[in-house]
Parts: C-alpha cells; structure tokens; sequence
C-alpha cells in the first residue's frame, strides 16, 4: 500500500476495496456450467471466467466467489457483489452453524456443497486476516452495468462447455487451491 491510498491527514483512512461482481449459471440444473468475476481497483479491471460439465447453479455461483477472492495475491479490503442469495446468506448466516453441527443442516442432512463452502471460507479467513470481505447483494438483471457484464461472462463460459472441459466432482476437504497472480493496483 502506498502513501497514495491515504489522505493527506495524519489518521490513516480505510483503503479503498477491491470491488467484485461474481455471476454463476447453467445450462440445465445440474448442466454444464459457467463462473464469473469481474475485479475492479481503482482504474485497474480484471475479468475473470471458467467453465465445467455436470455441475449445478449454487456450485458456479461459490465458484465464482472462490476463483475472484483467490485471484488477490494479498489480503484485501473487498467488496464481493452477488445476485445469489444462496452465496450471500450461506456466507453471511448460515456457514458457522453448519461448522458447528459437524457440517450438518438444521434438519441435520449433510451440507451441500460443503467441498466449495470449506474452500470460500479458507479464502474470506486469507483476507479477513489484513483487510474485510463486505457480500453485497444485488438484483439480477436489474441494470447493474457490473452485475450484467457478469452474467454475459458466465453464459458464454456455460456455452463453450465441451466434452474435454473438466466435471464440477466435488474436490476432498484438504486439496489445497492455486492462486492466481493476479495483483490489484
């Protein structure tokens, strides 16, 4: 972080969020699927998108979360963006409870999911530890320029599904994730 992120006052202001739109969708439900996240610090955008067979709604749309808060290369304030209910509320109000009841629900059935819910918090718990993650939610198709543009994203991304992209099998607990170089400002 540079002198340039604060201002010119001796109390050091919060630093501006990396702000992200995320998008996830199928052909189908379960279908062959597609994720996107779009990344914005200051004047700098990334574009980010990826595809894969058999795979459902709720998984592209954690995905799509994941795959944006794993591109920062060091913890962020962040500003996370989502039409998914199922992404905000499952981050935001239920995620602790299914931790604590052995990743059961309330109704003590196995979490879906749980393979990507472990891999999100694994990336909110990276940023949280030198700066926030903020879930905001946003109506779908409603006109938000960021929130269309990801949508597109992620509809392109189901389209080019092939035979020889990978299936959404759910990964093992302990698989570490790669992160991306991706480096705002």
């Amino acid at each position: 972080m540079s002198a340039a992120d604060y201002p010119s006052n001796p109390q050091r202001a919060a630093p501006r969020p990396v702000v992200i739109y995320t998008d996830g969708g199928c052909i189908g439900n379960p279908g062959p699927g597609g994720w996107s996240a779009i990344l914005q610090y200051g004047e700098h955008t990334k574009e980010l998108s990826g595809r894969l067979r058999d795979t459902t709604n709720n998984r592209m749309e954690l995905r799509a979360a994941i795959e944006a808060l794993e591109a920062l290369t060091r913890p962020c304030v962040v500003e996370l963006h989502t039409d998914s209910t199922y992404l905000r509320d499952g981050i935001t109000k239920w995620v602790h409870g299914w931790q604590r009841n052995g990743w059961r629900t309330a109704a003590k059935k196995p979490v879906k999911n749980q393979d990507l819910w472990q891999r999100l918090l694994a990336a909110v718990a990276y940023h949280e530890a030198g700066g926030a993650v903020h879930w905001k939610w946003v109506k779908g198709h409603a006109g938000h320029d960021l929130n269309e543009r990801a949508d597109v994203l992620a509809n392109e991304a189901a389209r080019s599904v092939s035979e020889a992209d990978p299936s959404d099998a759910p990964e093992p607990p302990d698989t570490p994730s790669l992160w991306a170089s991706a480096n705002p400002g």
